[in-house]
This record gives C-alpha cells, structure tokens and sequence, in this order.
C-alpha cells in the first residue's frame, strides 16, 4: 500500500501542469531508468533532453511520467489519464524491464505494450518504442523472447524501435549505482545521445 501511494504522489508530481492545445509535447512514459533514480531528477536524460531541445530553439516540451518500479500493467492502467492530460505530439515508451527482472508473462508485456500504442496510434500521437535486454541468468527462452517482444511490436505497428536503452553503457560497469542496476548521474549524457539518434526523426 505505502508503494502504491508513493507511486500516486510521484505521478502527481509528474503530472503538474496540463499541456495546452497548441503545445507540442514529448511524454517520456517509462520506470526508474527513466525517472531518474538515484540522481538528482535534473540529471536524468530526459531532463538533459529538455535542455538540449531549448537550447536548439525548439518549440517542443517534455514532461516526465515515468515512475521507480513501474511495470507495463501499471503503465497501461494510468496511460489513458496521462494522454488526455499531457496530449502529448510524441511518446517515448519506455516500459518492460521490470516484466523482465520480476519474470512476468513476455506476453502480457505485449499485450500492455500494444495496449499503450494502440491508445496512442488512435490519438494521431508519434511513438518511439523503447526496449530493454536482460541478462543471460534469466535463461536462454524468457531472454529471447522478451527481447524479440519489442521487435515484434515495433514491426507490427509500424513505428520507430530503439532496441535498447542502455546500449551504450551496458558494458561499462563504472556508468552504473551501487546496487548495478540504474546508471549515474555521469551515464545519463551517453544514454541521451543514443536516445535521440532515434528520437529526432519523429521530431521533424
């Protein structure tokens, strides 16, 4: 319960200040990768995405809904609410690593991701699918498929796939926390280089 609303209050947070009409808005929607954990909230990617977007001039925001823990379930309960207030003209989903690392059905990820892309496709609304790879422990089969999930979906719907978000730090085990899991304050740049070779395209 005490999760549950710590969740809630983070997603309030999140959730200050409803985009207007004519705003062109990038939702990133993900989990702790995403949200910053263990860093200071300014020093996440998408943060420094924000800041590389102004500094170029240009007319889009970002508004951070991701949250610590989140799984696609959770994603998908909350993705209708944060797209009727963010109205958001691009979406970096970046949900499924916690499916992974609990050993949650892959197709129920899917089932929850397509959810999310289908709401999003139907709004007119760009999105960048945003997977994740696990490590070999979790067997050769739930890797496999949890990693073809995201390449299946992409095809399928036809939209833009970055295949995984921690590619450029993955082997670097200096560019992550104590606990190995979520990067540095001093990985976030490289993670947001390589999320914006696959984001630009769907800002122009």
């Amino acid at each position: 319960m005490f999760k549950r609303l710590v969740s809630c209050f983070l997603f309030l947070i999140c959730c200050s200040g409803a985009a207007g009409a004519a705003e062109q808005r990038i939702l990133v929607y993900g989990d702790s990768l995403s949200a910053g954990f263990g860093i200071a909230v300014s020093q996440s990617w998408p943060a420094l995405l924000e800041k590389r977007l102004q500094a170029g001039g240009s007319a889009y925001t970002v508004a951070n809904a991701s949250i610590s823990g989140e799984t696609t379930a959770g994603g998908r309960a909350r993705f209708i609410a944060a797209m009727a207030h963010f109205r958001p003209t691009v979406v970096i989903l970046a949900l499924g690593a916690n499916d992974g690392l609990r050993g949650l059905p892959v197709g129920s990820m899917k089932d929850n991701l397509a959810f999310m892309l289908a709401n999003a496709r139907q709004q007119g609304t760009r999105v960048l699918l945003v997977g994740m790879r696990l490590p070999p422990n979790y067997g050769q089969k739930y890797t496999e498929e949890f990693d073809a999930a995201f390449r299946d979906l992409a095809k399928r719907e036809k939209i833009r796939l970055l295949p995984f978000l921690l590619e450029p730090i993955a082997l670097d085990q200096n560019a992550y926390q104590a606990d190995g899991l979520h990067p540095t304050a001093a990985a976030q740049p490289k993670i947001l280089d390589h999320v914006w070779k696959a984001l630009k395209p769907l800002l122009n």
